[in-house]
């Protein structure tokens, strides 16, 4: 019982002090929560302008879930269509949208929506990119139409 009390200290302890220097754990290039955030505000903006209940999920560089935002009402379905959204677009350095135009019978790139444990080959997942144009994440939006989708991701873009 003392054994486990002064582990959970320890642990408690070695937490406090990394969440005191967080700083040194963050990576260059990489979206922040703050930016994350506001991509999400952003985008839950224009979904509202559009009517529409949208699922919004922000990845970092790496492709990591970093913020995500269920609209209340918006379809359980479109939970993972929207983070494959973004994953497709950090893993091709593109929309989703132009990656499902290279992914259409007889293109060059028919059938890759296979690939990576499943991609979303349609609009709605959009790179984020710092001041400086380099790629710190991805958004990825389902709930909607195409149309509104893209909308509503190139909306939290902007935010950025």
């Amino acid at each position: 019982m003392i054994k486990g009390a002064i582990a959970t200290v320890l642990i408690f302890l070695s937490s406090a002090a990394f969440a005191a220097d967080a700083g040194k754990l963050v990576l260059p290039g990489d979206i922040t929560i703050v930016q994350a955030e506001k991509v999400i505000a952003a985008a839950k903006v224009k979904a509202k302008e559009q009517g529409t209940l949208m699922n919004i999920a922000v990845l970092d560089a790496g492709g990591n879930l970093k913020a995500f935002a269920r609209m209340d009402g918006a379809f359980l379905g479109s939970i993972d269509i929207s983070m494959k959204k973004a994953k497709t677009a950090r893993y091709f350095n593109m929309s989703s949208k132009e990656l499902g135009d290279l992914a259409q019978p007889g293109k060059p790139l028919y059938g890759i929506e296979a690939t990576n444990d499943g991609l979303a080959i349609f609009g709605g997942g959009e790179l984020l990119r710092d001041a400086s144009g380099v790629i710190i994440g991805a958004v990825g939006v389902s709930g909607g139409s195409v149309e509104e989708d893209m909308g509503v991701a190139k909306a939290g873009v902007a935010g950025l």
